[in-house]
């Protein structure tokens, strides 16, 4: 997981240059909102050899088809997000420094990892 502070007036498209420079794993689909539709995301995605799943905004000539199943699946990240902001230290934003902001978004993360893994299924040894 990676976590970057951008400029709240900002659009969305800067935040993608900072995670994709990253040297996490290739995506095989980039699933986002609007905010992500640009031609230059859009064939950054497509030279990546990944699938875009990013609706297009209304003022788009040209529109294609985006999988409607594979992109409900950004609800997950919607839900981990709203998450997130039940931790009110985060969703006020307390923290005077970005350094100290990014720590605790990563000990959230943490904490919410460990309750999902500790409430998840359980396998049975016999």
């Amino acid at each position: 997981m990676r976590t970057e502070i951008t400029p709240g007036q900002d659009s969305d498209c800067t935040g993608y240059d900072l995670m994709m420079a990253d040297t996490l794993p290739q995506p095989a689909v980039l699933v986002a909102d609007r905010g992500y539709d640009s031609d230059k995301v859009r064939e950054d995605v497509e030279s990546r050899t990944a699938l875009p799943m990013i609706p297009m905004r209304k003022n788009r000539k040209v529109r294609k088809v985006v999988d409607m199943t594979i992109y409900t699946l950004r609800n997950m990240v919607e839900r981990c997000f709203n998450k997130l902001k039940n931790t009110r230290r985060l969703a006020t934003r307390y923290d005077k420094t970005a350094g100290s902001f990014l720590g605790f978004v990563d000990l959230a993360c943490i904490r919410l990892w460990l309750r999902q893994w500790s409430t998840g299924p359980r396998v049975r040894m016999h």
